[in-house]
């Protein structure tokens, strides 16, 4: 038995996750999959009535009794400085140490790539973000705030440890996966301390590995390459910030951020799977939003669960609807959010 704390968050995070658990519901039924799914109402919504964003205790409540989290978008307008969707995500990115935030970035189907005389052969690639470290620490401060001579700082904090262990899950990623490519980014021309860091771990790492090409992109040439020759990358791997950049130029080369899954893993210990989208309010409720990166998004959980056959075929089902045009419209297509969970669930 596998639990699973499901998080739908605000938005169209509601509207997707609702689609994800009925494809697991049924998933669990036709693969004798035991999966048990506890729902937790944490949002704008919770916050907002009782000022609670996480409970207390509830990060060792998650290490504790589930083996994965499905989670949906957090982010309400109601709450101008979204201190809820911070304290809530990136909580638990940070407070259980989901340091390998891991993106598959692979093209359906022609049609949904922008990009001309692209097949689905050309774009098959994971971009492997840190996602503890870097930018996102809030470490900083401000002084003299709103006057002429106001001082703003944002540091960026890179570990040994942080580097080393992301650059190696990279690398037994592309070993796990059959890819015989690893690609580090940075911008160590400018950036040198972190760049020196990043680029003595990349080369101490890889050594380890001596069936694997490697290869080393300033972010900016990454960025342009991805778009001119995505076909040439496999397996990427960047800081946190970088990271978060280029995945959502990714998502475009797959058909949008609806698309787009993500896993953040801790290897061994309770992992949080969650699509790249936003919660986008303004779309909530009005069956418009794609569920797709959401399905997606629970194959790769259920994956990382043991359930390798459940999650091809949730995969696969998905890359029949959108073969047969049964996507939502910013996918082409022209059938609502419930109706395109209807059309996955048939093809199950």
């Amino acid at each position: 038995m596998k639990r699973i704390a499901v998080i739908p968050g605000d938005g169209i995070g509601i509207d997707v996750t609702r689609e994800s658990m009925r494809v697991l519901r049924r998933i669990s039924e036709t693969f004798s999959a035991e999966l048990e799914f506890v729902e937790f109402d944490w949002g704008a919504e919770k916050y907002l009535r009782e000022g609670v964003t996480l409970p207390a205790g509830s990060l060792e409540m998650l290490r504790r009794d589930f083996d994965a989290i499905l989670f949906g978008a957090v982010g309400d307008p109601r709450v101008p400085d979204q201190k809820h969707a911070a304290e809530i995500l990136l909580a638990l990115r940070f407070g259980l140490d989901l340091y390998a935030n891991i993106r598959p970035v692979r093209l359906f189907h022609e049609r949904l790539c922008p990009l001309k005389g692209v097949s689905v052969a050309d774009v098959n690639f994971t971009v492997i973000r840190e996602n503890t470290e870097g930018a996102y620490v809030n470490s900083g401060g401000v002084f003299k705030r709103g006057t002429a001579d106001e001082v703003a700082t944002q540091l960026e904090i890179h570990t040994r440890k942080g580097v080393e262990r992301i650059v190696k899950y990279a690398f037994d990623y592309a070993q796990r996966r059959g890819r015989s490519r690893v690609c580090m980014s940075d911008k160590s021309n400018v950036m040198g301390y972190a760049g020196d860091l990043w680029q003595r771990c990349f080369r101490e790492i890889a050594a380890q590995y001596s069936d694997i090409e490697t290869s080393h992109l300033y972010i900016d040439a990454l960025c342009l390459l991805m778009v001119r020759q995505p076909r040439d990358f496999q397996v990427i791997v960047t800081n946190n910030m970088f990271g978060d950049i280029v995945t959502d130029l990714a998502a475009a080369l797959q058909g949008g951020l609806g698309m787009a899954a993500s896993g953040n893993i801790n290897p061994g210990n309770v992992s949080l799977f969650e699509p790249v989208h936003g919660s986008s309010p303004p779309l909530a409720g009005k069956n418009i939003a794609n569920p797709m990166g959401s399905i997606l998004t629970a194959a790769m959980m259920l994956e990382h669960c043991g359930f390798v056959d459940a999650a091809q075929a949730v995969e696969n089902a998905v890359i029949a609807c959108v073969s047969e045009g049964k996507t939502t419209r910013d996918a082409g297509g022209n059938l609502g959010t419930r109706e395109v969970g209807d059309a996955i669930l048939s093809k199950l």
